[in-house]
């Protein structure tokens, strides 16, 4: 059972541990400003935090000695720069470790749109996949909340490190058998219900919230989507609807693919919890049902968010944790059956990952 938890906020990074059987804050950084993306890389035991500067836009920090002090690394970036009439980027929105055949592979998702690689733990240059950003279907893609399309999702195989899911707001779900050189979409199945009947199952305009594989299983994967949840048991052959339930976070077991869980919530102009009661849903068949998770959690009225990256699931399976927009974080250690409140006095709550989740 994991004993960290981190934290990226509206107003900084915190660390929770695990002290005699109560979860304590031990660690703040970056107090005041942004954290929109965190990794806590098992490999070399790094930690990497993304962060939203007001005045000083997107910014990478690495701490090798866990967080005693932290180092400026080169951010991610476009070939042609802004100066030069090129696009930058505005956002880190995911960070995910590379495989363990590649110890020093870092991968970024950004706004707008796009893939880096890094080869040396986040130093040095950031490499742009650029077969990703100039593929012709990028036209077809838009904003799902931003002007521009938002790459949030990094799925690395634990077979074979160079085969990569991405996971784009508003662009579907791609596929890389080569570290990003090439790309096949991989959204056949799902319906996006906010287009026009004729093209709600064209795969370069579904608006896939967040995807997750399953890390022993790893044939299987979920998604929660704008319009609905969706699973696929063949690789990605093809998604099969489990519900029109909205959300934005989903979380699978790693060792039992057909369970996995989530957070609903009303969608579009609403994005509160459906019908005003905050709670967590599970699956153990597939989707076939859901169970409504709610002991531990507030009876009354609630307007707290779950977003995409504030719910996480360590890595034996049993614990549990998620963030709200209202600063709420709450924890299960036996798979979501009971939650207890860590704190409700949280910044708005961007992304929760413990410290071995992958």
């Amino acid at each position: 059972m994991s004993a960290e938890l981190f934290i990226g906020t509206r107003k900084g990074l915190f660390k929770f541990e695990r002290i005699s059987g109560q979860w304590h804050q031990t660690y703040v950084a970056f107090l005041g400003v942004p954290v929109t993306a965190f990794l806590a890389d098992p490999r070399s035991g790094h930690w990497y935090a993304a962060l939203s500067h007001g005045h000083f836009g997107a910014k990478l920090q690495r701490s090798t000695n866990r967080g005693a002090t932290w180092d400026e690394l080169p951010m991610p970036a476009f070939p042609k720069s802004e100066a030069e009439g090129g696009p930058s980027v505005n956002q880190v929105w995911t960070l995910e470790a590379g495989g363990a055949d590649r110890p020093g592979v870092i991968w970024a998702g950004t706004l707008p749109a796009a893939l880096f690689r890094n080869e040396d733990h986040g130093a040095g240059a950031w490499q742009l996949s650029e077969s990703l950003w100039q593929m012709p279907e990028r036209k077809l893609w838009f904003g799902g909340g931003t002007d521009d399309p938002v790459l949030h999702t990094i799925c690395v195989d634990p077979r074979k490190s160079d085969r990569i899911v991405v996971a784009i707001s508003c662009g579907g779900v791609w596929r890389s058998e080569d570290a990003g050189k090439s790309w096949a979409n991989r959204s056949h199945g799902m319906i996006a219900e906010y287009m026009p009947p004729q093209r709600q199952e064209d795969l370069n305009i579904q608006d896939a919230h967040r995807v997750v594989q399953c890390r022993e299983r790893p044939d299987h994967f979920w998604c929660q989507h704008h319009n609905g949840i969706f699973y696929s048991t063949n690789d990605l052959e093809r998604w099969e609807s489990a519900g029109p339930r909205f959300g934005f976070g989903v979380a699978v077991h790693p060792r039992d693919p057909a369970r996995a869980w989530f957070v609903p919530a009303a969608k579009d102009e609403l994005r509160i919890p459906l019908d005003g009661r905050f709670v967590a849903s599970r699956t153990r068949d597939n989707g076939k049902t859901f169970e409504a998770l709610s002991k531990g959690l507030p009876s009354g009225p609630g307007y707290d968010l779950v977003l995409r990256h504030a719910l996480d699931i360590d890595s034996g399976g049993d614990l549990l944790a998620f963030g709200s927009t209202t600063g709420n974080l709450y924890v299960s250690e036996n798979q979501g059956d009971e939650w207890n409140a860590v704190t409700h006095h949280l910044p708005p709550i961007y992304v929760v990952r413990f410290g071995d989740s992958r």
